[in-house]
C-alpha cells in the first residue's frame, strides 16, 4: 500500500522516514518529494508498504506523530484518478 506522509519537517530524510515505519512492517520504498532547483524537500512523501494490514497500522498510530517538531499527518495516499474525480466533484 502506498501512504502519503504530510507536513514532514524539511530536515527529515528518506532513511529517517524508513526508519520511523518499520516499526510497524516491512518497508519496500520510502520518498521524499523535493524542489527541483534546490533539491530541498516540500514537506511531504510517500512509503511503500508490502502488507495492508501494516500500512493501516502505520496509518493508525503515525497520524498526528510529533516527528522533529511536526505532527504527521498519515493517511493512504490516492492515486491520480482518485484525485482526478475529487476535484471534479468541488467544481
Amino acid at each position: 500500500m502506498n501512504i502519503y506522509v504530510g507536513n514532514l519537517s524539511f530536515k527529515m530524510t528518506e532513511g529517517e522516514l524508513q526508519k520511523l515505519f518499520e516499526k510497524y512492517g516491512k518497508v519496500t520504498r520510502v520518498t521524499i518529494i523535493k524542489e527541483k532547483e534546490t533539491d530541498r524537500s516540500k514537506g511531504f512523501g510517500f512509503v511503500e508498504m508490502d502488507e495492508s494490514a501494516d500500512s493501516d497500522k502505520a496509518i493508525e498510530e503515525l497520524n498526528g506523530f510529533s516527528a522533529k517538531g511536526r505532527d504527521l499527518r498519515v493517511n493512504k495516499a490516492k492515486s491520480k484518478e482518485e484525485k482526478s474525480q475529487e476535484r471534479r466533484k468541488k467544481r
